[in-house]
Order: structure tokens, then sequence, then C-alpha cells
């Protein structure tokens, strides 16, 4: 075979090659670097796919943080008559006990408690049990909800997706840590609060610090078939209540 020959040769198999190439992909990306493959192993529709859709910054200050920014505690916004905590009781607890209706919550158990592990009693006026959100509003306020309408910011702090019937000890240890600061000492539950948690920040555009996302990717990995929690309740509350 001549030179010239070998010269065609080589130019006929080039031109697939560069169709081919690494910089010609699929999801939209560029050809390496260190961000490549971050989302392999998830599902379409899991946790873990939507880590990578959620804003990264840095935390802003606490500045101007108060709870009464997020409304009265438990305000009614569903319009169902019961205090947002009663419903949560009511969905999280077994051998659930009113008083006077349907509504007000006296007693019953976590059984068990989903941060624990453990079974943990409830009696209404000295009771073991918590409504945690599982995304604290402290952590939202530096994420985001500092410029948020009122009514989001109610909205977010009654809405069921974010509410968590659990037991109080390990709660009040987590204050308004995230991810990448604290996670549930019951190691079983930690894909479902992690997952809990990316809802919740997709749902109302809260946004995730660097250490953070990297916290949610690693605790996800180990379940990429987690489905992304959702639910109905919308992102703004009823005119008819009132945050500072």
């Amino acid at each position: 075979m001549n030179r010239r020959t070998t010269s065609a040769l080589l130019a006929l198999v080039a031109v697939p090659a560069l169709l081919t190439g690494c910089d010609v992909r699929t999801d939209g990306g560029s050809g390496g670097g260190a961000g490549a493959g971050a989302g392999a192993g998830a599902e379409a529709g899991s946790a873990l796919a939507a880590v990578d859709t959620l804003t990264v910054k840095g935390r802003a200050p606490k500045t101007g943080y108060d709870r009464a920014r997020f409304g009265s505690a438990w305000a009614d916004t569903d319009s169902n008559r019961c205090p947002t905590r009663d419903d949560i009781l009511k969905r999280d607890l077994k051998d659930v006990r009113y008083r006077g209706g349907d509504c007000q919550v006296v007693a019953g158990r976590l059984a068990p408690d989903p941060y624990s592990g453990k079974d943990v009693t409830f009696r209404r006026g000295r009771s073991q049990v918590d409504i945690d959100h599982l995304v604290a509003l402290s952590d939202a306020w530096q994420k985001g909800a500092a410029q948020w309408a009122p009514a989001k910011r109610i909205a977010f702090a009654n809405d069921p997706l974010n509410l968590l019937a659990v037991d109080a000890g390990p709660n009040r240890s987590k204050g308004d840590g995230d991810t990448a600061t604290w996670l549930p000492p019951n190691k079983a539950y930690r894909c479902a609060y992690v997952a809990g948690q990316v809802g919740v920040k997709k749902k109302y555009g809260v946004w995730v610090t660097a250490p953070e996302k990297r916290a949610m990717r690693k605790v996800l990995s180990a379940c990429p078939d987690r489905k992304l929690p959702t639910g109905p309740a919308p992102t703004s509350a009823p005119p008819r209540f009132r945050a500072d």
C-alpha cells in the first residue's frame, strides 16, 4: 500500500471518530471535567436525580430571621378546621385518641419514631413528640426564604411535605442543620429523610450549599431508585393569613 492510499484510509476513519467523540453528548454537557457523571446511576424521577436540579449557593446571613416571619404556628392553611400540628399527629401516630371529636389529638404512639427507631408515646401536654420541619425554617431563611412573599413562607411552614412527627430528643439536637451537618441517628431512615429534604427544597426553590449537595448525593447514592417525594399543598397560603 503506497503513502497516498494510506492517507486516504486514515481520513475515512477520522470522520466517524469526530462524530462520535467525547465532545458530542446527549446529556447537554461537555466532555470530561470534575462534574462529569455526577448523576450516574440516578433514575428519572428519583430523589438522587433531583439533587442535580437544586441551585447551589453559599449560606446567607441569618439576619432578620424570626419564627413569626413564617406566620403563627400551625395555621390551618388547608381550611379543614384542624391546626396543622394535629393533622400531622393524626397522619403519623398509631392508636390515636381524640378530645371532643376527631381533631384534637390527645394520645398516640410513634411506632417507631423515624429518627431514633424507638417507640415513643405521645400524650398531649407532656409529650416527647415534636413536629419537625424537615427543612428547618432558619435553614430556609438563609437559603432564599428571606426574599419570599409572606404567603409563601406561611405555606412552607405548614406544608405536610415538610413536616414529620418525631422523637423530641433527636429533633432538638438537629436544630437548623442541613444534610451536611445533621442526619437521623437511625441509619435506616436516612434515605427517606434526605429524599424528603430534596423534595421540599425543589418544590419551594430553596437552594443548597456545595457541602450539602455532596452530602445529599452521598446518602442517596445508596438508594438511587428512591422516588422524589411530592405533595399537593399549594406554595402560597390563603390571603387571610399574615406573617410579620
